[in-house]
């Protein structure tokens, strides 16, 4: 939905591979304990997979347990209420929305701000359908700062 990129393919591709590497030496349960450990820390998903391929030699949880970090999250109950990256446009909007009000002037963060809010009510809507976030749940600027800031 971005007109700003630029457009081209060139990026990396993930090996096709059926099961864990051989390098990796930690078992199934090994990986949930430690998504487990990162999640009660503060990690989000996303930094918990990176600290895994980082620190731990872990490419891809899937691929040793069988299941996505935030499955992993869902079925012990430790699953973040409104998804990452939604979560994220939330707290960029809310960065913009404080940036207009000190400069009022500034047009292209307004458009910055519609563009952004928009993507926030069209991913609102996929995760509605698909039943991650309630159907009542709605975007709401006042309720967001209250939220990014309650999260930081």
């Amino acid at each position: 939905m971005n007109k700003r990129r630029a457009k081209g393919k060139s990026h990396s591709i993930r090996p096709a591979r059926a099961g864990a590497p051989k390098w990796v030496r930690l078992t199934r349960e090994e990986v949930e304990m430690l998504v487990e450990e990162l999640v009660k820390r503060g990690y989000t998903p996303s930094m918990i997979g990176i600290i895994l391929r980082d620190q731990y030699g872990i490419p891809l949880v899937r691929q040793i347990v069988g299941k996505k970090v935030t499955q992993i999250l869902e079925e012990r109950g430790l699953a973040p209420q409104i998804p990452e990256d939604l979560f994220n446009l939330i707290r960029k909007a809310v960065n913009i929305r404080r940036h207009i009000n000190e400069y009022p002037r500034d047009k292209t963060a307004k458009k910055g701000l519609e563009e952004v809010e928009s993507k926030i009510r069209r991913l609102a809507t996929y995760y509605k359908s698909v039943g991650k976030l309630p159907q009542e749940w709605a975007y709401d600027p006042a309720k967001a700062e209250l939220l990014v800031a309650g999260a930081s």
